[in-house]
């Protein structure tokens, strides 16, 4: 099949549909741009919870009036318990210190208010088993240890933070794709109008000889290229999102641990390149089915 003329056949369908070719392709770059953020929550979420579980599983918090037998009794049950595989006990100057560096470098006017009696001194402990049920069992254990202030599991933010962002994201996918359902529906009638304006013109191709697909491959085409340029319009739509993301990260008013829900520039064009497909997907499916119904009358 010659290419001069499926470019030709390609572009003369896209020029006689014009209203409807824009109204597919910018349907098709909302629900893949909604796709395409829905990912990125995705992303950003599992960095931030595989960074923090690699880290402090939960704390144990100690009175300020902890006597000195509490606390050795208190690091005791920590040395002996098998389900602990280390802890690191943290001063209350040493948490001075990681909230003035760590949480708010940039926020004189709040760490001015925070002295070292005011935050408790604590045991980081990281338990054998790193799963929550295990983490369950352990920190329940020392909550009613005397000398004990309150105990922190860290599987408890982030249970909190993965079930906001889930509901965020189904939101987001479910909106997503009901637009992408549309936007295939207005590929497959674009495709169906215009294979219906040329009727006289396919019924003479398959009275000589044509085959089906010599007829069906220009429509084919027209609805991929559909497809992809809204695919590639939603692709910068969410790269775009992301760059503004990062810039409000880096933002001065932005706190130290949001750092870790950064996406990596190589998962944005892995995002990138899965919405491009699934354009192209839609865009060939829509079309192949509009064009095979017409055909079949």
């Amino acid at each position: 099949m010659n290419v001069d003329y499926l470019v030709k056949e390609t572009a003369s369908n896209l020029r006689r549909n014009l209203t409807l070719t824009l109204a597919s392709v910018l349907t098709v770059a909302v629900s893949l741009s909604l796709l395409g953020v829905a990912l990125l929550l995705q992303k950003g979420v599992n960095n931030a919870t595989d960074r923090w579980e690699n880290g402090v599983e939960f704390i144990v918090w100690v009175q300020p009036d902890i006597t000195e037998n509490q606390k050795n009794l208190l690091q005791t049950d920590l040395d002996n318990s098998t389900g602990i595989s280390s802890y690191r006990y943290v001063s209350q100057e040493e948490a001075l210190k990681e909230f003035n560096e760590d949480y708010f470098p940039d926020n004189p006017e709040i760490t001015q208010l925070v002295t070292a009696d005011v935050i408790p001194s604590s045991y980081r402990v990281i338990p054998a088993q790193l799963n929550a049920e295990a983490i369950e069992i352990i920190a329940s254990g020392f909550e009613a240890k005397p000398g004990v202030k309150k105990v922190v599991r860290a599987t408890d933010e982030i249970s909190k933070i993965e079930t906001a962002t889930d509901v965020i994201r189904w939101v987001v996918l479910g909106a997503g794709i009901i637009l992408l359902a549309t936007g295939l529906l207005l590929i497959l009638n674009t495709i169906r109008m215009a294979m219906f304006a040329r009727r006289r013109e396919i019924e003479v191709m398959k009275l000589v000889g044509a085959t089906n697909w010599f007829i069906l491959i220009p429509f084919m085409l027209e609805g991929t290229f559909q497809g992809l340029i809204g695919a590639a319009l939603g692709t910068a739509s969410v790269y775009g999102a992301n760059r503004a993301f990062e810039e409000w990260l880096s933002s001065d008013n932005v706190l130290n641990i949001l750092q870790s829900f950064a996406v990596a520039s190589g998962d944005v064009w892995e995002i990138g390149f899965l919405l491009l497909g699934i354009g192209a997907l839609v865009g060939s499916v829509g079309s192949a089915i509009a064009a095979y119904r017409f055909l079949d009358v």
